[in-house]
């Protein structure tokens, strides 16, 4: 995989998995009573956390092979399984228990800050953002490649935070049918990074499979 291939896949299955675009209306009910500085304050640490937690796991995601005893196919399957549970909830426009339980919704509102949690962990920096972070630092072959990866790490969620800076100066003029097709849509492309993962799995358990055909 070249190196532009690579920023490419790292940053739309980072950021589809992240989903800022999904969080909003959370995000949006979850501060009723602040002022559009405050929830941009809240917003801004909320990125900041998100991005401290997937480059930890960026950088230390393979030890936890190690420690464990697994296996890359068997992680990549298992992540793959997790990214295709939160992809389907996508295209039924509603936010994936995965990433965040209505429990830990409405937590959230009774909360006078929310942005470490619920916000950043689970809703942005959840089970599927780590798990897709670990496929990509693994297949990172290349010093300039896992430095891509931080970088795209830090874009994502650079482009999070301008979601939601957006959301809260414009949050009267969202269009419901709009972030509807946004979020379809990001779900069937979270769909086929999901399967992707699981078919690369499944070439490095059976070799052959991927091979040439009979002569």
């Amino acid at each position: 995989m070249s190196l532009s291939e690579y920023i490419l896949l790292a940053f739309s299955s980072l950021f589809v998995v992240v989903d800022p675009v999904a969080a909003v209306p959370t995000f949006l009910a979850m501060t009723p009573g602040d002022t559009p500085k405050e929830r941009l304050r809240m917003a801004r640490l909320a990125c900041f956390t998100t991005a401290g937690v997937l480059l930890v796991f960026s950088v230390a995601g393979t030890l936890v092979f190690k420690v464990f005893g697994i296996t890359l196919p068997a992680f990549q399957i298992a992540a793959s399984i997790v990214l295709l549970i939160i992809a389907l909830d996508m295209l039924r426009v509603q936010r994936s228990r995965v990433q965040e339980t209505h429990e830990e919704a409405k937590a959230g509102i009774e909360k006078m800050n929310i942005a470490i949690t619920p916000l950043a962990i689970p809703m942005l920096a959840g089970p599927g953002a780590i798990s897709t972070t670990i496929l990509l630092q693994s297949q990172a072959t290349s010093f300039p490649q896992h430095i891509a990866l931080y970088v795209c790490i830090a874009a994502v969620a650079l482009a999070s935070y301008l979601i939601f800076r957006v959301a809260v100066r414009s949050a009267r003029w969202l269009n419901p049918i709009a972030m509807s097709i946004i979020i379809r849509i990001m779900g069937l492309l979270l769909a086929a990074v999901a399967v992707q993962f699981m078919l690369n799995a499944i070439k490095t358990l059976w070799p052959g499979m991927s091979g040439p055909g009979p002569a």
